[in-house]
């Protein structure tokens, strides 16, 4: 039976087909959206938001308190399209007792398939040997021409093995590396024993690794993690890749690093901030490979946790248990 009100529920951008449908099917809902892949201007975002019940947001959406009160007393639900919940202010979404949906889980294959592809990118010099080609760079073969460094015979530090981190070691293990290294808030022994992964300290993962591969989430200790000290500590044949949060890098830090020949290249698919204005000095850096955050962009990645957000919004909405939660 159709209930007497339906629910507002407000989507701030364009999201993939299946999960727009998913949403279009729930007749107790009013569903409005933000049609563009832009992102909706913050006051009109105040505006849309006034009297909604739910809210599915992207991880570009800060949630904040001037927003939850622009909101007002209906909302009930948060459901954000992606892992990372730095976005939102939890602890004011707690207090107001909003329930939070994410999408763990579900972009782990396409995560790590970027971060193997932007390691090898980086570590082969791949967009300095494509440049060659069509500046006319390429006159002959050459011996020592555009070698890079090779993942055989080597030690890979990862820095958090979550699921991201062992979909990551579990790609590279094939390419012939000898040791793998790991740190974060404590051992995870289970984890760890398919890869013969050894615990370590950060100085030390930084120190004895060839490639080091961020995958950690942001928190207060991991902001800023990757400085001045980190880099010092890393061999300067090593390759530094980012697919976490750009927070964790001090990305003035890796610049210098990079600038000086510290450390010989860096591949981020994240930064601070995002979009990274195109005058921003790692963009002047052959040995700098930067993405625009597309981690999990593949079309199925993409249409999965546009439906378990989708998911996620509607059974908080109707009080019932969500397929992924965020327990706050």
């Amino acid at each position: 039976m159709r209930p007497v009100r339906l629910m507002k529920v407000f989507i701030t951008r364009r999201i993939p087909p299946e999960g727009s449908a998913a949403l279009a099917r729930a007749a107790d809902c009013e569903v409005e959206q933000w049609d563009s892949d832009e992102p909706i201007p913050r006051e009109d975002l105040e505006q849309r938001m006034a009297g909604a019940h739910g809210l599915l947001c992207l991880l570009s959406d800060r949630i904040d308190k001037k927003l939850l009160d622009a909101a007002g007393a209906n909302l009930k639900v948060i459901s954000t399209m992606s892992v990372g919940v730095d976005h939102l202010a939890l602890d004011e979404i707690k207090k107001r007792g909003i329930r939070v949906g994410y999408t763990p889980g579900v972009l782990t294959d396409a995560t790590a398939e970027l971060a193997v592809s932007l390691l090898l990118t980086t570590c082969r010099r791949l967009p300095e040997a494509i440049a060659e080609v069509k500046n006319g760079g390429w006159t002959s073969w050459k011996p020592l021409w555009m070698c890079g460094h090779g993942l055989s015979q080597s030690t890979v530090g990862i820095v958090g093995l979550g699921r991201i981190g062992q979909a990551i070691a579990r790609r590279l293990k094939p390419f012939g590396v000898q040791r793998f290294l790991y740190t974060g808030r404590q051992p995870r022994p289970q984890e760890a024993a398919e890869f013969q992964a050894e615990f370590v300290s950060t100085p030390e993962l930084a120190a004895e690794s060839d490639f080091i591969v961020v995958a950690c989430s942001l928190t207060p200790a991991t902001r800023g993690l990757c400085n001045k000290d980190f880099f010092q500590w890393m061999k300067k044949t090593a390759v530094f890749v980012n697919i976490s949060r750009g927070e964790v890098v001090d990305q003035d830090d890796l610049y210098q690093a990079l600038a000086s020949g510290q450390i010989a290249a860096a591949g981020l698919d994240v930064t601070t901030p995002e979009p990274l204005p195109t005058d921003h000095p790692l963009l002047t850096l052959k040995n700098c490979v930067i993405l625009p955050h597309i981690g999990s962009a593949t079309h199925r990645t993409r249409n999965i946790m546009s439906v378990l957000a989708a998911d996620n919004l509607l059974a908080g909405l109707r009080g019932e248990p969500m397929p992924s939660e965020l327990k706050l």
